[in-house]
């Protein structure tokens, strides 16, 4: 534990006030809980509803998104396209039409689920293609790797790095400790 809160410290800015990456919840929470995730990620999906539950019940949780595409070309199309979201301002409502999504996840599915979502489909496919969201994906792997985050779920709260799902009362209990100080 004390070797990920020595990573925490010295990577804080990166993990918690990086500004590309999106930013839900409360944005002046008193808690800030950082998911680590990717789109096709079943252990993600579930703990998709929990964190979507405690954010909501809490109302005082500021939840960073980080994208963490690494089961292949699919995630990676998908991780580019919510950051891309993120420009229309629609980046949580189509994540979370992204977690909620069922079967393989090609692009023709993403941008389906894109137009639902009410984003510009046109402009997402030319965002997709910025190098800044190269860079944002890049720079998360760099973090996970300095975190020693090696699969998905994973969390950082407080100092604490949180690899795997975990449940609803483990992440009340980690928000009340990094609450508590």
């Amino acid at each position: 534990m004390e070797r990920s809160g020595a990573a925490v410290r010295a990577h804080a800015a990166e993990i918690f006030n990086d500004p590309e990456s999106p930013v839900g919840g409360n944005p002046d929470g008193d808690v800030t809980v950082v998911e680590f995730f990717d789109y096709r990620c079943q252990y993600c999906k579930s703990a998709h509803a929990v964190l979507s539950d405690l954010v909501a019940a809490d109302g005082r949780i500021r939840f960073v998104y980080k994208e963490f595409p690494i089961l292949g070309p699919q995630s990676v199309a998908a991780a580019r396209a919510a950051l891309a979201a993120n420009r229309q301002g629609l980046y949580v409502p189509f994540h979370d039409a992204l977690m909620g999504a069922q079967g393989a996840l090609d692009n023709d599915q993403i941008f389906r689920i894109a137009e639902r979502a009410g984003l510009d489909v046109g402009r997402l496919r030319a965002d997709m293609e910025s190098d800044d969201i190269d860079r944002a994906i890049r720079e998360n792997l760099m973090l996970a790797r300095r975190l020693n985050i090696q699969g998905t779920p994973a969390f950082v709260i407080g100092e604490r790095v949180i690899p795997g799902a975990i449940d609803r009362a483990a992440l009340e209990q980690l928000v009340r400790l990094a609450r508590n100080g």
